[in-house]
């Protein structure tokens, strides 16, 4: 934007000395050329005063001693003729050029010529003066002057190199001018842009000076900084409450449920133990709501310190607290990880909580016979973790659901979950800056890929453009 407010700028004022100097350096040609013009019919006058008797009697007189000294002091041929054309008197640079007939035809009529009108630069043409001699009325002749305009050519292109020095410091001017101005206008602007990117990656607390640029710019910033305030104020009060109702709950719902357990031995019917043993399943079912409901408040509350870990390293150790569970349900859990560290920059067990929820899913969903990987390599940059299962998967429409809090697919309902590790996944992730992306298997399953920045290179280092091979690297005790 600043390029085309000074681009502006800069067309309206190289328009506007367009308009103001070009009528001024045709106005200084023509007052150079009327200056030479004046002088030489002063002169060509002057010599007409004298031709009178040079003419009448056939004598050159004085004449022609004026006539040599006025070419050698000012190297301007001169000549006098009489009514037939004939020259009387020439001085020794005379010369005719082109103009001197139909100078003379007019001198001859009886009045004076002098052109051309103006003497530009480009042009080579002389002045051309002639003035009629009378005598009584009658005219006996004319006197010719030939003025070379190298010299006027000369001082009219200084007049005009002088308004084109005027015209580029003007412009360079304007330019200068016009930058500061549009840096003084768009500085708002561009830092209410800044800023709105920094809230969008999660910097709450950036806010925009309201005191710089236009009143109405200042004005602006002013009310972006009040609108951030209340938004991140009620995000403040939404996230604390959440935390605050869950964790307030947890006493209740333990009481609750030591209340209902104890309940148990005083039930002799069979259809009451049945429902008693409901009553507990809903209440450790509301515990891992409770539960979820925290941990996604903190992972939103986080502020984006990132810390650098070794994703190989914690994808190995959570698939090795996962592998009792995995053995419990006939699943089968491998890993698979380059040979060498794969580190992530993240915010702080952002690697940990995603994987768990994934590997949960993974587990849960594919049921005995099954089988999970784990796969972490280097890819464009950073780390991708992929976790590759082989339960029913899901739809197209289930896919883009499947991070939206408490949403379960329909036919899971009676699965044990809060619908609620997509999310705190996604979270974890879009706070370190990283991806979450989910796909449907081939031939069936879910692909649940992670992708984390990597650390700052040093110079020299480059990471892979591909992700290189993997090698199954079980944990220590998996069997």
């Amino acid at each position: 934007m600043r390029r085309r407010l000074v681009i502006s700028y800069l067309l309206l004022m190289v328009l506007v000395l367009i308009a103001l100097e070009t009528p001024l350096a045709l106005t200084l040609a023509t007052r150079e050329t009327d200056r030479v013009r004046a002088d030489r019919l002063a002169d060509a006058t002057r010599f007409a005063s004298l031709a009178g008797p040079a003419l009448r009697g056939g004598t050159p007189g004085p004449l022609d001693t004026e006539l040599r000294s006025y070419d050698e002091l000012y190297g301007i041929g001169a000549a006098v003729v009489d009514r037939d054309r004939r020259t009387v008197v020439a001085s020794a640079r005379w010369r005719t050029a082109v103009g001197t007939a139909e100078a003379l035809d007019t001198a001859l009529a009886g009045q004076q010529s002098s052109g051309p009108e103006s003497v530009w630069p480009w042009e080579g043409g002389p002045v051309v003066v002639a003035v009629p001699i009378n005598d009584g009325g009658e005219v006996l002749g004319a006197v010719v002057t030939v003025t070379p305009t190298d010299a006027l050519r000369r001082t009219v292109s200084a007049w005009w190199a002088l308004l084109a020095v005027i015209g580029t410091l003007a412009v360079v001017a304007c330019v200068v001018l016009a930058f500061g101005l549009a840096g003084w206008v768009l500085r708002p602007v561009t830092e209410l842009d800044a800023v709105t990117h920094e809230i969008a990656e999660g910097d709450r607390g950036a806010r925009v000076q309201h005191r710089l640029g236009p009143p109405e710019l200042r004005r602006l910033a002013a009310s972006f900084n009040n609108m951030a305030d209340a938004v991140s104020d009620v995000m403040d009060r939404q996230r604390a409450f959440v935390a605050h109702a869950s964790h307030q709950l947890r006493n209740p719902l333990t009481a609750l449920r030591l209340r209902v357990e104890e309940l148990g031995p005083s039930l002799t019917d069979p259809q009451g133990r049945a429902e008693h043993r409901l009553a507990l399943e809903e209440t450790d079912r509301l515990a891992l709501v409770l539960d979820a409901l925290l941990t996604l408040a903190r992972a939103e509350r986080q502020e984006n310190e990132r810390v650098t870990v070794d994703a190989a390293e914690v994808a190995a150790s959570r698939v090795a607290a996962w592998m009792p569970l995995a053995r419990h349900r006939s699943v089968a859990l491998r890993l698979a990880t380059t040979a060498v560290p794969a580190y992530a920059r993240t915010v702080p067990t952002a690697v940990d909580q995603a994987l768990d929820a994934l590997i949960d899913n993974a587990v849960k969903f594919s049921g005995p016979g099954g089988e999970v990987a784990v796969t972490v390599a280097r890819c464009d940059g950073g780390v991708a973790v992929e976790v590759r299962d082989t339960g029913p998967g899901m739809t197209e429409s289930q896919l883009g659901q499947a991070t939206e809090r408490f949403w379960r697919a329909p036919d899971v309902q009676n699965v044990d979950g809060a619908g609620l590790g997509l999310t705190i996944a996604a979270v974890l992730v879009d706070a370190s800056g990283g991806r979450l992306t989910m796909r449907a298997g081939e031939p069936r399953g879910l692909v649940a890929g992670l992708w984390f920045p990597g650390p700052v290179e040093e110079p020299g280092d480059a990471a892979p453009a591909a992700c290189p091979p993997v090698v199954d690297r079980l944990p220590a005790g998996a069997g």
